[in-house]
């Protein structure tokens, strides 16, 4: 299947995003729309960190295991996601990038390496789900940036 990219761009630094999405536990903030449940296990940040949660997209809920496999500070992270008993395989990469002008460009790239025959058969509908949520992931991530580093600078 082909990947799905979303993107957006925010005022804060590529090290100050990386610093917050390093740490798994603040993706729940920013994903809890469709992902719940979060167990997480490993360190809190850096490769090995990990979350078990419960995706709950297109009609369907299903267990995913997230863990960080790569990490290139302040620039990008890895996670490989397994669910549907290890049917579906995939990789969610985040990019951060300097801005010409200041702040940051995030991108969250979502590659299958292998998907059930029922993702496939839909993939178009597959995909279009999988970016509606993330593009809403963006925004999201955007106002928690925005929180998390307005919090940081007022402590």
């Amino acid at each position: 299947m082909k990947s799905v990219t979303v993107s957006t761009d925010v005022p804060q630094t590529p090290e100050q995003v990386y610093d917050f999405l390093d740490v798994m536990a603040h993706h729940e903030r920013f994903t809890d729309h469709y992902l719940t449940n979060w167990r997480y296990g490993g360190p809190a940040c850096g490769i090995g960190s990990s979350a078990t949660v419960t995706a709950a997209l297109g009609g369907t809920k299903t267990d995913v295991t997230i863990e960080v496999v790569e990490a290139d500070a302040p620039r990008r992270i890895v996670e490989r996601n397994v669910s549907a008993g290890g049917r579906r395989v995939a990789h969610g990469t985040y990019t951060v990038d300097p801005r010409p002008t200041g702040g940051s460009h995030v991108s969250f790239t979502y590659a299958w390496e292998r998907a059930p025959r029922a993702d496939r058969l839909l993939a178009p509908l597959v995909r279009a789900t999988v970016r509606r949520a993330n593009h809403t992931v963006m925004r999201r991530l955007a106002a928690e940036l925005a929180r998390h580093v307005s919090a940081a600078d007022g402590a």
